[in-house]
């Protein structure tokens, strides 16, 4: 007993000494602070982390209950090839995209605005489900540490609220030192996966019995190639952590972390690895290098214990995880301890993983409010630098889809992951043409066929993802894809939908108060979509009239976008907004500008 709190306590003072600290100067560039690889790791990585409580789990649950869980280990080798392939992707799309904006800024920038659209949309669409899965999850774990994974649902749906409402009132008060906590959670995570490890690896050769086999159903051929589909498909999950950091990485400092700096000087001959990995886009391919070998390995642990041990989730009232943890600590002198604090752990980062959610849910939310695509009355500000109305509405809609799922995670499931990969897809399309504009030779060749495989792959897998999931909602899931899609459409032509350069302006530099090369790039972007918009109306009007019915467009030709390196001032990056040409000067006074004499007023 006392070497397990004595070593719990050590962990915990190892990580918190190990946390990053935010420095004072950088604590309000971009409304936030600025933060290194320690943080990043920890804000931008968690959600893709925790995915280890519940994506292997899922995964052997396709095909515990038809005798195919021997054939997990095909499913551990999909889900680590499509992790490489797409983590190689993203580690690349940080050196031209990398002022932010993932895959919705690249769509724009070398596509279409229909895919910015779409991709606007869809990453709604999945940090919302975020919540809903790890929420869910963070309430399975805390079940399973009382044999009562099999409770009522009501108890699932209830806990799961509790959690998400907890994130939600945590990330309205704001961000604070949330990447200190977090990234001291991963490191008491690390020590006691490990220490668990090596618990499971004294019992495998201590030769603890596996639980005994259960009755299963047969399958035909067909039926198994469809669950070992089903079965890769839920393993493939949190791959969102991909798309936040393309989208974060103007957050990151832009300076070399102490490896590359020492690198550099010790290493001169690898002068092309440190460029790589130099900068602020260098600290995003840190954080995305592990995305490239995390999610193999810990299925692969996972899969190879539980198949070692016969559980699953479900078995004994716990989850997979709770069963392996269960008899790792068991090893260990006083290990009900570990697995106590191991189980309460998981739901504290299921509910960071929730935070980060609602983060990325609020920097996602104040840009399609730019465009046209929400209304203007959804971007406020407060004064800690929240988008509190953003994150309620998110919560809302979270809590809603877990009462219709009726607090069960595994039915939650096949909706999260889906939309994923259609911005994946929409990156690497957009990653090709950037590679036929910008080299010659075989690297263009080269560079252009692997970015091409790339999309073909996340297509294949989206479209996968419906077909192994049809029976458990995958249907839902393209109805409410296409269903989202046209309502974009539909609220972007409507006059709610319509933003003039001074409107575009006031929302992004005065209510979202954004400044720098991310305010630039959304004003381009505003302006793009307008265009777009009009052009629609267009489109629209003609069509009408040719069954002899004539619309009149109700506004002029919007403000011409321009360039994106021209609207991001790439040369001059002082210049001001491509917007201010619009903007309302007063005329000069005599004796200069009137002196303030009363505070600004607040955010409406």
């Amino acid at each position: 007993m006392f070497f397990s709190i004595a070593l719990l306590i050590i962990v915990v003072v190892i990580s918190l000494r190990a946390a990053p600290k935010e420095s004072q100067e950088d604590a309000h560039i971009h409304g936030a602070g600025q933060i290194g690889v320690l943080a990043a790791i920890a804000l931008f990585g968690v959600d893709y982390f925790t995915s280890y409580y519940y994506a292997t789990g899922e995964m052997m649950s396709a095909l515990h209950p038809y005798g195919l869980q021997k054939y997990g280990y095909i499913a551990v080798t999909v889900i680590a090839f499509a992790n490489f392939v797409f983590g190689i992707l993203y580690m690349y799309s940080l050196g031209p995209f990398n002022e932010g904006g993932g895959s919705y800024t690249a769509s724009m920038r070398y596509l279409k605005p229909t895919l910015s659209l779409i991709v606007a949309v869809t990453l709604i669409q999945d940090y919302v489900l975020t919540i809903v899965v790890s929420a869910l999850s963070g309430g399975d774990q805390l079940l399973s540490i009382i044999n009562a994974y099999d409770a009522s649902w009501v108890w699932h749906f209830a806990l799961g609220a509790v959690l998400a409402a907890v994130t939600w009132f945590l990330t309205i008060r704001g961000r604070g030192e949330s990447s200190r906590v977090v990234f001291t959670m991963l490191g008491v995570f690390l020590f006691l996966t490990l220490t668990m490890a090596i618990g499971l690896v004294i019992a495998h050769f201590k030769g603890i019995a596996p639980q005994p086999a259960e009755t299963t159903a047969s399958a035909s051929l067909a039926q198994a190639f469809l669950h070992m589909l089903t079965a890769s498909m839920k393993g493939m999950v949190a791959l969102t952590g991909l798309e936040a950091v393309s989208n974060g990485v103007q957050f990151f400092i832009n300076e070399d972390v102490a490896l590359v700096k020492w690198g550099k000087k010790h290493m001169p001959r690898w002068k092309k690895l440190w460029s790589f990995y130099s900068g602020k886009s260098g600290i995003g391919r840190f954080v995305q290098t592990s995305f490239l070998f995390y999610g193999g390995l810990t299925t692969l642990f996972l899969t190879y214990f539980s198949l070692r041990f016969n559980v699953f989730d479900g078995t004994l009232g716990r989850t997979l995880i709770g069963n392996l943890a269960f008899i790792g600590f068991s090893q260990i002198p006083g290990g009900v301890i570990l697995f106590w604090a191991y189980q309460i752990l998981a739901v504290l980062m299921l509910a960071a993983a929730s935070m980060t959610a609602f983060q990325d849910a609020q920097a996602t939310e104040w840009r399609d409010v730019a465009i046209g695509e929400i209304p203007e009355a959804i971007v406020y500000r407060d004064p800690r630098g929240t988008f509190t109305r953003s994150v309620t509405i998110t919560f809302a809609l979270s809590v809603l889809i877990m009462f219709f799922v009726r607090g069960k995670t595994s039915v939650a499931v096949p909706f999260y992951g889906v939309g994923v990969f259609m911005p994946i897809m929409i990156m690497g399309l957009a990653v090709r043409k950037n590679i036929l504009e910008t080299f010659t030779g075989r690297t263009r060749k080269w560079g252009a066929l692997g970015a091409s495989f790339a999309a073909a792959l996340a297509f294949v897998i989206f479209v996968g993802q419906l077909v192994g999931k049809w029976s458990e909602g995958g249907w839902a899931v393209l109805v409410s894809f296409t269903l989202l899609a046209l309502a974009a459409h539909l609220m972007l032509l409507s006059p709610l939908g319509f933003r003039e350069p001074k409107q575009i302006h006031r929302i992004v530099r005065d209510k979202a108060r954004v400044q720098g090369a991310m305010a630039s790039i959304v004003e381009w972007q505003s302006l793009r979509m307008q265009e777009y918009r009009y052009d629609l109306l267009i489109g629209i009007t003609r069509f009408f009239e040719l069954f002899g019915v004539r619309r009149p467009v109700r506004f002029e030709q919007p403000a011409v976008a321009g360039d994106y390196d021209h609207a991001l001032h790439v040369d001059h990056p002082e210049a001001p907004s491509l917007l201010e040409q619009y903007l309302d000067h007063p005329a000069p006074t005599v004796g200069g500008a009137p002196r303030e004499t009363a505070p600004g007023e607040k955010d409406l």
